[in-house]
């Protein structure tokens, strides 16, 4: 067979995406149950979602929510943290919390043959954590600590200011971590009453994803979690608090966190946005993807390759069950921080306005999505986490297999429409972290109206 060698090949037409089948089961006490069959290697991959993360902390106790859930592998019914990592590892299991904003996930992988025990661990530090004083002292003292560090560390600073900023008093407002002030007044009883408010079956959603019949997944599931009740609580929180909208109107339009001598200012720069449930989801993909989602976008190139003030720069429309931001991320030349706002709020108003995105960019753009689509559903450990965001945010079973092809809709006459509608520079907030003597020249630049000195809360 010869072949020509001096013409790149020709591609292909791409493979249609299938998503395997989600079996469902409602059980008594309330708990959803999702099954799906994964042939691959004998693993079997978990994840129990229980919805209201960090935005149902209570307002004088930012953190509670990550610091209960990070007390659930610290030991459970009289074991020790040592005796649970020990029993995770003659299992071959790999267990992680994770607390997000909206929800906490506990994942579990595990070799097929430790299912039911795999089940059993997590039924267990779920329903029946120590929540012992001595644990919570420990894991408080820990996180004080890593907030004094964060104190150091500009981009940690920029994001609990640009949050403050953007939300004010809303749910959204704070970060998972907490303030040290709020950790310093709480105690083992207010964990313990948030753990038995918040970790119920009703509303909470257990993935399983295995190499065996979706109803037997299903029946070993039910078995083990068909007891669980919920506990009584003097702590009531409400899941629903993040839905409501935060103030249109920001803390500031520009706020800055003075940090004397520093080389570089911390930047970050946008406005609440939209929710996930948004129908432009698709189209906000591939903008942002234009904008500043990857190496050749038009921020990066702009103040990356042709300014030289930045070695990157970032967007992303960070999504959530509420309305979450839009967010613009580099760090600047101390000496260049006025330019660089300015060069980038004008990319932000050029698409939405007199050069908006080509149907070469948007197919650039689509290719750079869909490409490696597939790769993200290669383990079970992958499917179960993206079956457990169809949960959270209430998406149809179909949604990852019509991803590619409603994504291959979007045009470039839809991109600008979404850049008009939600990207709004006059609206957007922006945040430095900086030397302030040194930038104040530059500020107020055009258009970023006068600047508010924001102290270091952590």
């Amino acid at each position: 067979m010869t072949v020509d060698r001096s013409r790149l090949p020709v591609p292909g037409a791409d493979r249609p995406f299938h998503f395997p089948r989600i079996v469902k089961r409602s059980l008594g006490n309330g708990l959803e149950l999702r099954a799906v069959r994964h042939r691959s290697v004998p693993v079997v991959s978990m994840v129990l979602l229980v919805p209201g993360g960090s935005s149902v902390d209570p307002a004088d106790c930012h953190g509670l929510v990550s610091i209960t859930a990070g007390l659930l592998d610290e030991g459970s019914r009289g074991q020790s943290a040592l005796e649970i990592a020990d029993r995770v590892a003659r299992i071959g299991g790999d267990l992680d919390v994770e607390v997000g904003m909206d929800a906490v996930a506990v994942a579990l992988t595990t070799l097929d043959r430790f299912f039911d025990t795999g089940l059993e661990l997590v039924h267990e530090i779920v329903t029946a954590p120590n929540l012992a004083n001595d644990d919570f002292n420990r894991t408080r003292n820990l996180r004080l600590e890593r907030l004094r560090q964060m104190k150091d560390h500009p981009a940690a600073i920029a994001e609990r200011a640009f949050a403050r900023v953007l939300y004010g008093s809303h749910p959204y407002g704070h970060l998972s971590l907490g303030s040290e002030t709020a950790l310093t007044s709480m105690g083992v009883d207010a964990a313990r009453a948030l753990h038995a408010a918040l970790f119920t079956p009703a509303g909470s959603t257990l993935v399983i994803v295995g190499d065996r019949a979706e109803q037997e997944l299903l029946d070993r599931a039910a078995a083990m979690f068909d007891s669980w009740r919920a506990a009584a609580s003097p702590m009531m929180i409400d899941r629903m608090a993040a839905l409501v909208p935060p103030s249109s109107t920001p803390q500031t339009g520009l706020a800055v966190i003075a940090r004397p001598g520093a080389a570089q200012s911390e930047l970050r720069i946008g406005h609440v946005c939209a929710p996930r449930s948004t129908p432009d989801y698709h189209a906000l993909l591939i903008l942002n993807t234009i904008l500043g989602g990857e190496f050749v976008s038009r921020l990066n190139v702009n103040l990356r390759e042709s300014k030289g003030y930045t070695y990157g720069v970032r967007t992303g429309f960070n999504l959530r069950r509420g309305l979450g931001p839009f967010v613009m991320t580099t760090s600047v030349g101390t000496e260049v921080t006025g330019p660089a706002i300015q060069e980038a709020l004008g990319e932000i108003r050029d698409i939405a306005g007199d050069r908006p995105a080509t149907e070469l960019e948007v197919q650039q753009a689509f290719a750079s999505l869909s490409k490696g689509y597939p790769r993200g559903f290669e383990t079970a450990g992958q499917v179960a986490r993206s079956v457990s965001q169809l949960a959270l945010h209430n998406l149809p079973d179909t949604y990852f297999e019509e991803f590619v092809p409603r994504l291959a809709q979007v045009t470039a006459d839809n991109v600008s429409s979404a850049a008009r509608q939600y990207l709004t520079p006059a609206k957007m907030s922006t945040v430095i972290v900086g030397d302030l003597d040194k930038i104040h020249a530059s500020l107020p630049g055009p258009g970023l109206g006068p600047h508010q000195v924001l102290a270091t809360d952590f």
